[in-house]
């Protein structure tokens, strides 16, 4: 198989975001197929015992085990880190692996986290409810307030976690700042970019040391495979992250490999017109719910911080109908958009995070965290925008809004 080699390398990191999604990363075999070749095996036969044993010692390349190497997942690998601006990607078997994966590879027991409070279901669980289990104390705090993150840390604080746009509130985090404050006191930033994939925002490009991704949501963008991804540094990625991966083993199929390398092809587009939908249909809906959380609308707090970080502003808003029993009619009364609780996908999807996402969580840290009673999240996807329009038209009209 043909890699590209460190001369094409160099061609392609100054290519452009869209133009890496498309043919960054790039192998072809003597066949020169145009699409990148699908590799289903889980292991890889050897010339000779010394070329297995010089794999095995790190001091040739080439494949050992489908855990740790495949053709098609390295591919992979490869366009993300360029898409980011990274020296280097391993990707993992779903988001929240990824997630895991970017925190647990480099805490122990007696470090401290400091953690955004609006987030991912999962992702708080892991501050409030795993990383304790492991001796590793977390604070969470209001990530709009840009003091309390130097006021939460301690000497044992390891990293910074945190969203932006986090999910399902919209919080938006001064990344710049943040990761100064982080640099300025040697601690790690992971960041959860998934709301906006590197098509629209680059945390790195402020300042950010880690970024963790569901690949699941905008990369492959339609609903198909679980996938997630973790962007770094070389040193942080082979020497830190990969000795954890290769150990414990949340490893990404070359099947869904594959699939996101698709989706990956027409993820600028999609982000683009999808954020332009959901900005139309936030402006249709603020004069009618309650309250509206949406980076791209001037009524967010944190609109032109919002506007300075990301080219758009997303497929994914939120609106606050009051209470359980108005959301629960407005889910009801759709025809099409779906109830769902995926996000990214060129569907349009809503769901009510209190009883789903963050069911898991407690009232009171649903209440901390803004996750609301009447909290409706919405994925606006690629249809026409005049029919979702319609759509969210009578179903609030159906709930009485």
């Amino acid at each position: 198989m043909k890699r590209t080699t460190g001369t094409d390398r160099e061609i392609t990191r100054n290519w452009r975001p869209a133009t890496q999604a498309l043919r960054g990363g790039t192998w072809r075999s003597e066949q020169g197929e145009t699409s990148e070749a699908l590799f289903l095996t889980s292991g890889y036969s050897y010339d000779n015992a010394a070329t297995v044993a010089a794999r095995f010692a790190g001091e040739a390349d080439g494949m050992t085990y489908s855990r740790l190497q495949n053709p098609t997942v390295a591919m992979l690998e490869e366009r993300i880190a360029l898409m980011e601006g990274a020296q280097a990607c391993r990707t993992q078997a779903s988001g929240m692996a990824a997630m895991t994966a970017a925190l647990l590879s480099q805490l122990s027991a007696g470090d401290h986290i400091v953690a955004a409070k609006a987030a991912f279901g999962s992702c708080r669980w892991l501050v409030d409810s795993l990383c304790p289990r492991f001796g590793i104390e977390g604070t969470t705090i209001d990530s709009a307030d840009d003091s309390a993150w130097e006021a939460a840390i301690r000497p044992n604080t390891k990293v910074f976690f945190f969203e932006t746009p986090a999910n399902p509130t919209l919080d938006v985090v001064d990344i710049a700042h943040v990761c100064s404050v982080a640099k300025a006191h040697g601690i790690t930033t992971v960041v959860d970019n998934a709301f906006s994939s590197p098509a629209l925002q680059r945390p790195m490009a402020f300042g950010a040391d880690v970024v963790a991704y569901s690949a699941t949501k905008l990369m492959d963008g339609q609903g198909r495979v679980l996938a997630g991804a973790v962007c770094g540094s070389e040193e942080f990625i082979n020497e830190v992250l990969l000795p954890f991966q290769r150990n414990t083993g949340p490893t990404l199929s070359p099947f869904n490999a594959w699939v996101v390398l698709k989706g990956l092809e027409t993820l600028d587009l999609r982000a683009r017109r999808q954020s332009e939908n959901a900005l139309a249909l936030g402006q249709f809906a603020e004069s009618r719910v309650p309250r509206i959380l949406h980076p791209g609308l001037p009524s967010h707090p944190r609109h032109e911080l919002a506007m300075t970080q990301m080219e758009a502003c997303g497929p994914i808003f939120a609106i606050d109908a009051g209470n359980r029993e108005t959301a629960f009619a407005i889910l009801d009364a759709l025809q099409l958009i779906d109830i769902s609780n995926n996000i990214g996908d060129a569907r349009s999807l809503m769901c009510h995070p209190a009883s789903t996402t963050h069911a898991g969580l407690s009232e009171d840290v649903r209440a901390d965290m803004g996750v609301t009673e009447g909290l409706l999240r919405i994925n606006v996807g690629l249809e026409d925008i005049e029919d979702l329009t319609e759509d969210l038209d009578k179903a609030l009209s159906a709930a009485g809004l």
